[in-house]
């Protein structure tokens, strides 16, 4: 079955840290390019972080730039995100997503073959 699973959410103090996991079944995680995106209640799904499928090149969104990292495993054919310096405005469900055929850091939201089913983050204010 192909599929990508996050874990790793739960609820944090402000200024705390939570780390992120992607696990994928089915295919080769370390052949995908992985972005993390975020939905919070009432608001437009955003992305957050993107690792190349090479995993050399990196973007983040300005919001989470210096406390947030993304990077991957092949060995364990996972994917994380940890997440430092947690803020009130990160409370959200953080969704991850592989693209087999997108390259580089700017890829379309309609090349992203898998997705997870989420993973609730909450940060006390």
């Amino acid at each position: 079955q192909v599929q990508l699973v996050e874990s790793g959410g739960g609820f944090v103090q402000s200024g705390g840290s939570l780390r992120l996991s992607c696990a994928a079944s089915g295919f080769n995680l370390g052949n995908a390019a992985v972005t993390w995106f975020r939905q919070a209640p009432g608001k437009e799904r955003e992305e957050i972080a993107v690792l190349s499928s090479g995993g050399v090149d990196t973007s983040y969104a300005y919001f989470v730039m210096g406390r947030f990292t993304v990077a991957k495993d092949k060995a364990k054919n996972e994917a994380y995100l940890q997440m430092n310096s947690l803020k009130f405005e990160d409370t959200a469900v953080y969704y991850c997503a592989a693209s087999t055929t997108g390259a580089g850091i700017h890829i379309p939201t309609f090349m992203y073959n898998y997705w997870g089913q989420g993973t609730q983050v909450t940060v006390s204010p």
